[in-house]
């Protein structure tokens, strides 16, 4: 008999919800220190997830639970960014 193929879950960073990888966005911190949405999901670094919602984002940088799961500060020009990429995603 064959074991059904497991689902790999996440927690967002924003709402502190688990859910399904694919359901959720990944934000990374790039080797060279760039902040960046991961939309394949595959970009190495490090990472942290959120759900695809833009208040999830805003929560996450309220309660700096994003700069904390990145480890790295997070200028306003960034955060900007961030904010239009899930702008985009909606």
């Amino acid at each position: 008999m064959r074991r059904p193929k497991k689902i790999p879950l996440r927690t967002c960073v924003g709402c502190r919800t688990i859910l399904a990888k694919s359901m959720l966005v990944r934000v990374v911190r790039k080797p060279d220190g760039t902040v960046t949405v991961d939309a394949t999901g595959k970009l190495s670094g490090r990472g942290a997830y959120l759900c695809r919602s833009q208040q999830c984002l805003e929560e996450a940088l309220k309660r700096k639970s994003l700069e904390r799961a990145l480890q790295s500060d997070l200028d306003r020009d960034v955060v900007d960014q961030l904010l239009l990429d899930m702008q985009q995603m909606d």
